[in-house]
């Protein structure tokens, strides 16, 4: 039986686990590299790749990489870590004697708030918004057995394939009518797809303007994002993927607990089935010319399956990393990125829209994709260097401590207490 309540308050620095950092920050710099196109190119790359940022030598590697190892596959590392750490606080919580859900909702609350500013603000992009939400509605769950949660995913990621071939057989039927209201509707679409010079040159003045012009032009976006594209895809594969990490790491996956057989056997399935996939994927989508709206076909499900595979297949590497002992000073750096992963992805957004916005630098559409890799790598090299200088000062990144310090209904303390001589 718990005593009574202890201090109600952040998890300590010796509370943290050293394998779900190293992960988070894996995940945190390699979803920039899949960010930073949605800053510097015009939307329409997002469907069809070959449409901007150049498509031969250097560039074609460049995103054939990014696809095959990064495309989607950070973005469920993050999901199933987040789903971990729901787990993780609950219990932390429970063993004080606390009521967990209080806390777990308020920090939800509070994430909601920073992702609408990050999005409406910054980046039409944002994930917070969604975590936050999906995050409120799975978290009674959390107490199922791993088989039971595993279930669940099993069952909620595949829905947004479904309501994806929808919309493939909704956007061919109004491309090859001939009825004049599904022209007219097609006309409207069709720019996202299959712009014009003219449509990507006024794509570009949009985002030319100061940063309040900036805000109200793509407040529709995020509008969109958050509504239908959030019904019809995010919700189904975020859920599904946060529930999946909460069976792993009750699992012990997360903590790299299982056996160097254990994670060498997900290793290779890893990589076997779902880069199989998503390779075969790049192939059909080869043939198919890029054609955009395959994209949301078969063509896509190739990577919205493979792409489970690939990032289980990275957790797999970084847990044999972790439990291997090597790579000291990299290892540590990478694990503080994590720590500070909310502070560095927001950090990102900020660096990419002062570099490609008109309020900043305005360079939107004038760099290839093996230069915005460069930038990348740059801002990789920058992170990895701040955030454990930071961090040996300071018990928190910024964002990280005021999440919490409003979470918990005080101002955490964030200076490290120097040691003091005997």
């Amino acid at each position: 039986m718990a005593g009574a309540p202890g201090p109600l308050g952040p998890t300590s620095q010796g509370e943290r686990i050293d394998s779900i950092d190293t992960l988070r920050g894996v995940a945190v710099l390699g979803i920039f590299l899949m960010n930073i196109p949605t800053f510097a190119l015009p939307s329409a790359a997002f469907f069809n790749p070959a449409i901007a940022g150049g498509f031969e030598g250097a560039d074609f590697a460049t995103w054939l990489v990014s696809h095959v190892l990064f495309d989607m596959k950070m973005m469920a590392i993050f999901s199933m870590l987040f789903g971990a750490g729901v787990v993780l606080m609950a219990d932390r919580l429970v063993q004080t004697g606390r009521n967990p859900g209080a806390v777990h909702y308020r920090r939800m609350v509070w994430l909601l708030a920073i992702g609408l500013v990050h999005a409406y603000l910054i980046w039409f992009g944002d994930i917070l918004v969604a975590y936050a939400l999906i995050g409120m509605m799975v978290y009674p769950l959390r107490r199922l057995r791993p088989a039971r949660l595993v279930l669940f995913a099993c069952i909620l990621i595949p829905i947004g394939m479904v309501f994806s071939g929808l919309m493939q057989a909704w956007f061919e039927m109004m491309r090859g009518s001939t009825d004049a209201r599904m022209v007219e509707a097609w006309e409207q679409q069709r720019p996202m797809f299959f712009p014009t010079a003219e449509e990507l040159d006024f794509e570009r003045q949009k985002l030319m303007g100061d940063f309040y012009d900036r805000v109200v032009k793509q407040a529709s976006s995020v509008a969109m994002i958050q509504s239908i594209v959030f019904v019809m895809f995010t919700l189904w594969r975020v859920s599904g993927l946060i529930l999946l990490g909460m069976a792993l790491h009750k699992l012990g996956v997360f903590k790299a607990q299982r056996s160097i057989r254990f994670y060498a056997i997900l290793l290779v399935l890893g990589i076997v089935l779902g880069g199989g996939l998503v390779v075969t994927g790049v192939g059909v989508n080869r043939a198919n010319g890029y054609d955009p709206i395959a994209f949301f076909g078969v063509v896509g499900w190739f990577n919205y399956v493979g792409s489970v595979g690939v990032a289980l297949a990275w957790v797999a590497l970084v847990m044999l990393l972790c439990k291997s002992g090597v790579l000291g000073w990299p290892r540590r750096a990478l694990a503080a990125v994590g720590q500070m992963a909310l502070t560095n992805y927001l950090s990102q957004s900020v660096i990419a829209a002062f570099i490609f916005y008109g309020w900043g630098l305005g360079y939107f559409g004038q760099l290839s994709r093996s230069e915005l890799a460069l930038i990348v790598l740059g801002v990789w090299v920058l992170q990895l260097i701040v955030s454990p200088l930071w961090l040996s000062q300071f018990r928190f990144g910024p964002m990280e401590w005021l999440w919490r310090s409003l979470t918990y209904f005080k101002v955490e303390p964030i200076r490290r207490e120097k040691a003091t001589q005997p």
